[in-house]
């Protein structure tokens, strides 16, 4: 082979590279390129070692984009039932004379959520009933994750700025979408950890994903997910090469670039995006084998299939993608992000329709979700897995268009189960008509900060040159559900 000497080697080493990636479609792996857009070249990025003995490997992030009612899924409030078609003015809430609750009585009178005024209290949409040992309150919307209570730690007292569905990104990266781009947690569970399996991407999504596509931002797609559609028919179509090859051919490809880059290693010691590059391909080369395998269910028992409701045609999309997720943590994959509800805004934006909206969408991922926790409790998984339910808001105590609840920031439920977290917990309170987070109440970025903690990470280690982070980017652990 001749041998190219210079800058010109290295650009015609480039180009060839550049060529072969549009061979495989692209694989978006540019959000593996480890390294090649950090803010400051000659930054290097962590070790990959936690900074503290960890209690979990692993998050599995569930998120419900549109805005689950809270009043309707995990904080019950009666009170709306009791003051149903009474003005918030005509309820004790409105009456009272503290001047600290006055004042946020006539937030909820004269601009609500979207500046709109949502004061006709609308009652409740389903029934509750009490789970477990714990005897935790969950509604009728959800009995399979009520059968799991006494594993999960539910947060009632969560808030958060944005009030349009801008609050998806917010409650990813705990910034507003007017303050810019900013890594997710995702992101910086990526940048901060090393791999578990070389075989399969650190960081991968399922699911409509928010306007935001984005993970790693200043970070660099290096921290971006990994998009995947759960479909065993075609498990990894953007990774397919474009002409037809045969395997012996693909390996003849990356045994040159392989070769290319040994006979440039001493020349180029410092070349590390190039490196990078061809790390990123021979991942994709190791997930065209992979993937298939991973996604492939035919050796999972039939009980097991049952467990993820993939015996109902209502269940089974989504349990594909929870069951996918826990082949991938068992596999090592550190964060499997899996948004539900699709449309713009999201499905549960339930603006009118609410209890209709409601029992179909929790009809869809109630059954396996438990399946999930129970699953991963059973294979002992659960124990260094976390298992976050998340959405990025409530909705109002008022009504909109007769049946419908508007966006709600000032207080809302997540729930969080496994890895090192209390089970059977119910932390934090909203007031008596779910409007306000009132007792121990916690910003989006607690929750990023509880994983962290759980992780073993310092968030504050994590710092880039030039990107300094506020401190309400880092958040507080919510010490209260940790085991």
């Amino acid at each position: 082979m001749k041998r190219l000497h210079g800058d010109n080697e290295v650009q015609s080493r480039r180009r060839f590279l550049g060529g072969l990636s549009a061979g495989i479609s692209g694989l978006a792996l540019q959000s593996l390129l480890q390294g090649t857009s950090q803010a400051d070249e000659t930054w290097q990025p962590p070790d990959g070692k936690p900074h503290f003995a960890p209690r979990a490997k692993s998050v599995i992030w569930l998120f419900m984009r549109g805005g689950v009612s809270h009043m309707e899924s995990f904080d019950p409030k009666p009170a709306l039932t009791r003051y149903a078609g009474k003005t918030i003015a005509e309820t004790p809430y409105g009456k009272v004379q503290d001047p600290e609750k006055l004042k946020r009585v006539r937030v909820v009178v004269v601009n609500d959520a979207n500046g709109q005024q949502r004061n006709v209290i609308f009652p409740l949409q389903v029934g509750f009933q009490k789970y477990g040992q714990s005897g935790i309150e969950v509604s009728d919307f959800f009995p399979h994750i009520g059968s799991c209570i006494d594993d999960i730690a539910v947060i009632r007292s969560m808030w958060t700025t944005d009030d349009n569905h801008g609050a998806q990104v917010q409650f990813h990266s705990g910034r507003h979408t007017l303050d810019g781009r900013f890594p997710t947690i995702g992101a910086w569970v990526n940048y901060g950890l090393g791999s578990l399996n070389d075989n399969l991407p650190q960081f991968v999504s399922m699911g409509p994903r928010f306007f935001d596509r984005r993970d790693g931002h200043y970070l660099g797609p290096a921290y971006d997910a990994v998009p995947l559609k759960i479909d065993p028919a075609n498990p990894l179509p953007y990774a397919r090469p474009e002409l037809d090859v045969t395997a012996r051919e693909q390996q003849l490809e990356f045994g040159l670039i392989s070769q290319l880059n040994r006979l440039n290693a001493l020349t180029y010691p410092h070349d590390n995006a190039l490196r990078a590059r061809i790390k990123s391909y021979e991942l994709a080369y190791r997930m065209q084998t992979a993937v298939p395998k991973l996604i492939d269910f035919t050796g999972e028992t039939a009980s097991t299939q049952a467990l993820y409701g993939l015996d109902d045609a209502k269940t089974k999309p989504f349990g594909m993608q929870l069951l996918a997720a826990r082949r991938f943590v068992e596999r090592g994959v550190r964060f499997v992000q899996i948004m539900h509800g699709g449309g713009a805004a999201g499905a549960w934006d339930a603006h009118s329709k609410l209890k209709s909206n409601h029992t179909k969408l929790a009809g869809e991922v109630d059954r396996p979700i438990a399946g999930l926790l129970n699953d991963l409790k059973l294979r002992g998984l659960l124990d260094e897995t976390i298992v976050v339910f998340a959405t990025e808001f409530g909705r109002t105590p008022g009504s909109q268009s007769s049946d419908g609840r508007d966006h709600h920031p000032h207080g809302f439920s997540v729930w969080m189960a496994g890895g090192g977290l209390k089970g059977g917990i119910a932390h934090g309170t909203t007031d008596e008509i779910g409007f306000h987070a009132d007792e121990d109440p916690h910003y989006v970025t607690d929750v990023h900060a509880t994983l962290m903690q759980q992780l073993g990470l310092d968030a504050r280690r994590l710092e880039v040159p030039g990107q300094k982070r506020l401190e309400i980017d880092f958040g507080t652990p919510i010490r209260q559900i940790i085991a």
